[in-house]
């Protein structure tokens, strides 16, 4: 499948069928920690950059081949920004209509400052939008934005979704070492997010290759006291490695490629979900995919990532 990957494991929504809207890499931001690698252009249109009926017609067919039980969420979390696809509003409404499998929205949350925007996510279950910094410096150096997408319009976009949203609003912030994980700096963001009053606040920590050599993850002091600072709706979400499920009407080769375009994994992780084959057929399962053009390997914190090729990291390895 070309849009629709997984179930992936979840430490929040358990087995999540992963939803994107949008090509490799589409996003009106370029974060620093972003798993993704480098947004090269920045963009900040929206129109349909995929078919809508595609990608419906791929969500139906995966759900059709999964029993019930097996998927625990239906997650639109895009190869960049999914709120970027003109349609997303009309997929969302028609994927609730297929089944009773609550869908989430995982967002920069930058365009909610739109009322257009705003009602087309009504629907979902859950949305899980970003707020990594409780001042504008903070926010232009972290998620370095499309310059007109401003930390006021980011912030009052929060707080009106809240005010009209019926659903979950689990707000997450990506704490950094030495950026936003100080005492000054998480007062400045409990600030912000008291404004918004979400109902739960997601503590992660960039645990994947994130695009700049520089990032670094806080320690669990930092972590700590991060929770302590933004009170009883913080929850730290802890790395969790698990078995990915590849596309069932895939080849093998398409699957991986298929999530590890917007899920890059460790190589561990890769190797744990190949555990089914001998050891001769994953490493010439592992030599096809790096020759294939469609993949390749980069080191961040000394581990090993498959990533998709087309994602732009810079070289190196953090200090």
């Amino acid at each position: 499948m070309k849009y629709v990957f997984g179930p992936v494991p979840s430490r929040r929504l358990g087995r999540s069928l992963g939803i994107d809207p949008v090509p490799l890499k589409t996003c009106n931001w370029n974060c620093v920690y972003c798993q993704l690698g480098r947004t090269r252009p920045l963009t900040n249109v929206r129109r349909d950059y995929i078919p809508r009926r595609d990608i419906l017609d791929e969500v139906k067919d995966s759900l059709t081949a999964h029993k019930p039980g097996e998927i625990d969420w239906i997650t639109f979390v895009g190869a960049g920004e999914p709120t970027l696809h003109g349609g997303l509003g009309w997929l969302i409404r028609r994927v609730k209509a297929l089944s009773n499998i609550p869908i989430a929205v995982i967002t920069n949350g930058a365009l909610l400052y739109l009322p257009e925007i705003r009602g087309e996510l009504a629907a979902a279950d859950a949305v899980l939008p970003s707020l990594d910094a409780g001042r504008p410096e903070l926010y232009r150096k972290i998620n370095r934005p499309w310059p007109k997408l401003t930390f006021k319009l980011l912030l009052e976009g929060l707080i009106s979704f809240k005010k009209e949203y019926q659903g979950n609003l689990w707000v997450e912030l990506m704490l950094i070492r030495g950026l936003n994980d100080t005492e000054v700096e998480l007062n400045h963001i409990a600030k912000a997010l008291e404004k918004i009053q979400p109902d739960e606040i997601h503590l992660l920590q960039p645990t994947r290759p994130p695009a700049e050599t520089w990032v670094q993850p806080p320690g669990d002091e930092s972590l700590l006291r991060a929770q302590s600072l933004l009170g009883p709706k913080s929850r730290i979400m802890h790395h969790i490695i698990g078995a990915f499920e590849f596309g069932r009407n895939d080849s093998l080769l398409e699957a991986v490629v298929s999530i590890i375009t917007r899920h890059p994994m460790r190589e561990e992780e890769l190797l744990n979900t190949l555990a089914q084959y001998s050891p001769n057929d994953v490493m010439e399962i592992l030599a096809e995919l790096e020759n294939s053009g469609k993949a390749k390997v980069i080191e961040r914190y000394h581990t090993r990532f498959w990533i998709a090729s087309p994602a732009y990291f810079p070289p190196g390895m953090p200090e």
